[in-house]
């Protein structure tokens, strides 16, 4: 990770962690992995890509995921979405099940969630690469130091942003955005969307809703959760 590739809002907050030893050994890890023909999902010109469709000042709501999908084709640097044409994953089925219960929206027919993106949803993943058919691969390499650093830089900001804690891994980040102090966050917890997990209070959890009214609470607009065709 070279500063450079870093999206200008974001520089201050990020390019300090980029000098660190850990980030530094993710790098070699990367080169190291692709050098032997290995593939790592996403491709390098995606894995910031949530940062660069969602600058820092635009920030409204957070969703966090632990790691981009590991199959072929999947991941594209956004948490829970996949390109158009292919096929939608179990996981993001049960968010747009939820969101159809909670809000009435038809479940689309594709999985690709730019557009929440370029509303100020923060689609971050703890973890932005993975190894290919590897789940989990690359968790502890590094890549948290510089995802809290996101995270933290949304949560210290005077604005009020809503955060999506869905499963263990993201509601452990929970002190780190109370620590950081900004006025007036909202954090909505709930088990992960998976089908291992989302019967146990995601489905039925009404948290897009939840966003929608703390948003218009704040004089800010709405999320439109409904996807292009």
């Amino acid at each position: 990770m070279t500063p450079a590739a870093i999206p200008e809002s974001w520089r201050p907050a990020l390019e300090p962690v980029c000098a660190s030893a850990p980030l530094r050994q993710l790098g070699d890890l990367l080169k190291t992995e692709e050098a032997a023909g290995g593939a790592v999902y996403p491709p390098a010109e995606m894995r910031l890509a949530a940062l660069a469709l969602t600058s820092l000042p635009a920030v409204r709501v957070v969703i966090l995921g632990q790691d981009p999908y590991h199959g072929p084709g999947q991941a594209h640097g956004l948490a829970f979405s996949v390109p158009r044409g292919v096929p939608v994953p179990p996981s993001l089925r049960n968010i747009f099940k939820e969101q159809e219960a909670d809000l009435g929206l038809p479940r689309p027919a594709h999985g690709h969630l730019e557009s929440w993106a370029r509303q100020g949803v923060l689609l971050l993943n703890t973890v932005l690469t993975v190894a290919a058919g590897q789940a989990a691969s690359h968790q502890g390499k590094g890549w948290e130091l510089f995802t809290d650093a996101a995270i933290r830089a949304v949560a210290e900001r005077a604005a009020p942003c809503v955060y999506l804690l869905w499963g263990s891994h993201a509601r452990a980040k929970a002190p780190l955005i109370r620590a950081a102090g900004g006025a007036g966050n909202l954090i909505l917890e709930a088990p992960h969307p998976s089908p291992l997990s989302a019967h146990r209070g995601f489905l039925g959890c009404r948290h897009f809703s939840r966003v929608n009214a703390f948003l218009e609470e704040q004089g800010s607009a709405a999320i439109d959760w409904r996807l292009p065709a």
